[in-house]
């Protein structure tokens, strides 16, 4: 593709505008986002991601546009199911509506450093053997078999391992303190309840990333398109979390869907692996994934509106990977 260093350095500096004016509004000025901003900050994240992409294509051509905006569907669609769970975490820990603003804005900015090493290191492996594309394409299999399996679950927070240990060997207060992280308490240093949510956050964001990074090689093999359709999915995960709150209860069906386009890029990436073996092998071109993704987001989509609509006692689950049970047994 050949991106040059000024075109990594303008992009990486577009990003941490975009995540510095995120952060500003969220430290600067706690408050409780309402439906209007939220609604206005996620038609302008949406916007700056298809400017971008229409940019890239005029820049490098239309396969690669075609290659940028599969990726950023898949990566937002996927960036749904982390809204799920950081639903979850802020019920759990019952986080004020002031503070949701800070506690997704810094879960944002580690997703999108995390995400960053995970593409360095993906696009090292598959430039050195090309069997990772195999690789890749079982982990995503094996996802979405799990997944579907587990669709109708949700993650225990409260038993998390980073939870559980924070909570061992931090002093935790119980207050969150005006939404500050570290605070001092009768003359001893402690950390506030939001220490333990970014943690928590944190931890699934390494999760997410471990499915999100070889789900999106599978649309390209281009490390600059990854980065860019992961930053700009997630850059609009903030608002789009205040937007759809009370609308993820009622996609029944999604973490079923998820399962479905990761099933579907696992095997893009098996036949991709084998191709390289045998010419005989076809190969799922970029266009027809494209159309595959977005088919079965809407079939999803529509099939859970009206099955709520049907049965409004119906409930959403963020699917576990692991299949952990929300209430682990009590032992006698």
């Amino acid at each position: 593709m050949g991106v040059t260093t000024t075109g990594w350095a303008l992009t990486v500096a577009v990003i941490l505008v975009l995540l510095a004016l995120d952060l500003i509004l969220g430290t600067i000025r706690p408050h409780a986002v309402g439906f209007r901003e939220a609604t206005a900050w996620s038609v302008f994240y949406i916007l700056v991601a298809v400017v971008f992409g229409f940019v890239l294509a005029g820049q490098y051509g239309w396969d690669y546009g075609t290659e940028y905006f599969a990726g950023y569907i898949v990566e937002k669609s996927l960036s749904v199911d982390n809204l799920f769970v950081f639903v979850i975490i802020m019920s759990t820990f019952a986080v004020p509506r002031e503070h949701q603003h800070k506690v997704l804005t810094f879960g944002i900015i580690a997703a999108l450093v995390l995400r960053a090493i995970f593409i360095a290191v993906g696009a090292a492996l598959l430039e050195l053997f090309s069997f990772m594309f195999l690789i890749f394409g079982l982990i995503l299999l094996w996802t979405a078999v799990q997944l579907f399996r587990h669709r109708d679950e949700d993650p225990d927070i409260e038993n998390n391992a980073l939870v559980r240990t924070a909570r061992r060997v931090l002093p935790v207060t119980d207050e969150y303190l005006g939404g500050r992280l570290l605070a001092r308490v009768d003359g001893r240093r402690v950390v506030t309840p939001l220490f333990v949510v970014l943690i928590a956050i944190g931890g699934t964001d390494i999760l997410f990333a471990l499915d999100s990074i070889p789900a999106v090689f599978g649309v390209t093999s281009e490390a600059y398109i990854v980065f860019v359709a992961n930053a700009f999915a997630l850059l609009g995960l903030r608002a789009l979390f205040f937007l759809v709150t009370g609308l993820l209860d009622r996609l029944v069906y999604l973490s079923a869907g998820l399962a479905l386009i990761l099933a579907f890029i696992g095997v893009k990436l098996v036949l991709h692996w084998a191709h390289d073996l045998s010419d005989a092998v076809p190969v799922i071109p970029t266009p027809l994934s494209l159309v595959v993704i977005l088919g079965i987001l809407l079939i999803t989509t529509v099939a859970s509106l009206l099955k709520t609509r049907r049965d409004p006692t119906a409930k959403a689950h963020a699917g576990v990977v692991l299949g952990s049970p929300s209430h682990p047994p009590e032992h006698e």
